[in-house]
């Protein structure tokens, strides 16, 4: 770790503790050098899959992807961003614990809808119609007929 006053690499950690949030480690250096005090955090490097996307390119998973279709599709909903931010860490856990090095965004996507769909229907039809590109109106009736069975057994089994 170098000295970000002097460039130095010499430093000793003179405190070691745990981040308000309890994700990381932050420690308190002082450089060997020119004696300045600086913070470092450590944070677990979380690896996550590479995106098999429809076409068969490639890209880095993408958090902010994820964020900006939710927040898009939840948009003028009662919809808080608490809400929003824990359906993206579900998903992104999802996609952490898929064990493989690759995953097909088709499985990122229907993750997405399942999540939507237990949220909020107009926010799930909105993703929906992008998602499985409907091309006419009779594909969103569908769909929302769909929803309508899936909330009629809902309730009939609560």
């Amino acid at each position: 770790m170098n000295c970000p006053f002097c460039s130095n690499s010499e430093n000793r950690v003179i405190d070691s503790r745990l981040s308000k949030d309890g994700d990381a480690i932050r420690r308190r250096r002082e450089c060997e050098a020119c004696g300045k005090r600086f913070t470092t955090y450590e944070y677990v490097e979380e690896v996550l899959p590479v995106v098999i996307k429809k076409d068969g390119r490639r890209e880095p998973f993408d958090r902010g992807k994820i964020l900006t279709g939710i927040k898009k599709a939840c948009q003028k909903r009662p919809i808080s961003m608490d809400v929003i931010e824990n359906v993206v860490e579900r998903i992104e856990q999802t996609c952490q614990e898929y064990q493989q090095k690759e995953i097909p965004s088709s499985i990122v996507g229907e993750k997405i809808m399942e999540e939507l769909h237990n949220l909020d229907g107009v926010a799930y039809v909105r993703f929906a119609s992008v998602y499985r590109e409907f091309r006419d109106v009779n594909d969103f009736l569908d769909e929302l007929k769909d929803l309508l069975k899936a909330k009629g057994k809902k309730r009939k089994n609560s």
